[in-house]
């Protein structure tokens, strides 16, 4: 079983990387609307490098590294994956664990639950998961089957918002986890729904791994499979994430037609076959889809 703290502290850390490792080109828009790192590409240009504060973001890199493989660190560890000196990646984790950010226990350092009070702020502040999580509560109480949300982060799918209406797939359908996006049909009409010339440098830059016998691990299958997504407004896939897990998922746009998101429903090989889910999930799925076009 996936332990709650690490997977909140996972989110966190996650958060952090998009943070600071998001494009520069995001979309300029008005804090009451959707947040930044759910925006197309094309927007604000870069910001000067006067403006930026470099202690800032290296004392978030610093909790970023922390993770599942490590979640204990050295300084000589942090500074290693920091690019920091080991006197400045000291100096951070003295600030760090000032503040009560990480504890520190015979020269290893660890974050503590503090920490989680970053990814809080995100959840209960931000617009896109409350408006989503409604919706989704409907849609899988009606077809009793998981319903979750995701944002492109990089190379992964974040999950933003999800509800198991009592079935349990899989660990990955809960807020705060992320998947890979090559191999999960969410992460399929994401990138859809970005320009060919982004998704062939994006191809180009993923590692595909075999995951399951199933995972398409070819670039050109995989750009195959992204412009069928685009081409017909939905994605399905065939366990490629995990054994028996079969989805299938549409995009989420705003009022400007730029996805913003992905919605999907998540069931088990074993009652549903490929060919039922667009029969059966499509419908309600694109139901949800027009219902929270207006509201985002």
């Amino acid at each position: 079983m996936t332990d709650p703290i690490q997977g909140d502290q996972r989110t966190v850390n996650r958060t952090m990387n998009a943070f600071l490792h998001a494009s520069p080109n995001v979309d300029t828009r008005s804090a009451d609307s959707v947040d930044d790192a759910t925006s197309p590409a094309g927007g604000k240009p870069p910001p000067l490098q006067r403006d930026l504060i470099a202690g800032l973001e290296k004392g978030l890199a610093v909790i970023a590294a922390f993770d599942s493989e490590r979640p204990r660190l050295t300084i000589a560890e942090v500074a290693q994956r920091c690019a920091l000196t080991r006197a400045a990646a000291r100096r951070y984790l003295i600030t760090l664990e000032h503040l009560g950010f990480v504890s520190c226990d015979r020269k290893m350092y660890a974050l503590t639950a503090k920490v989680l009070r970053l990814g809080q702020s995100y959840m209960q502040s931000a617009r896109l998961p409350r408006i989503v999580q409604p919706e989704l509560h409907r849609l899988a109480h009606a077809l009793k089957e998981a319903s979750s949300a995701g944002v492109l982060d990089d190379g992964d799918v974040l999950c933003i918002a999800a509800t198991s209406a009592g079935r349990v797939v899989s660990s990955t359908l809960q807020p705060g986890t992320r998947v890979p996006a090559y191999c999960t049909a969410n992460g399929r009409v994401l990138l859809a729904g970005r320009p060919q010339a982004e998704v062939d440098s994006w191809v180009a830059r993923q590692t595909l791994q075999p995951l399951t016998p199933h995972t398409i691990t070819h670039a050109e299958r995989l750009r195959i499979e992204i412009a069928r997504a685009r081409a017909q407004g939905y994605a399905t896939v065939d366990q490629e994430l995990e054994l028996g897990l079969r989805t299938i998922s549409v995009p989420l746009k705003n009022f400007r037609g730029e996805v913003v998101a992905a919605l999907n429903i998540s069931a088990h090989a074993s009652r549903v076959a490929m060919d039922q889910l667009a029969v059966d999930y499509l419908p309600a799925l694109l139901h949800a889809q027009a219902q929270l076009r207006a509201l985002l």
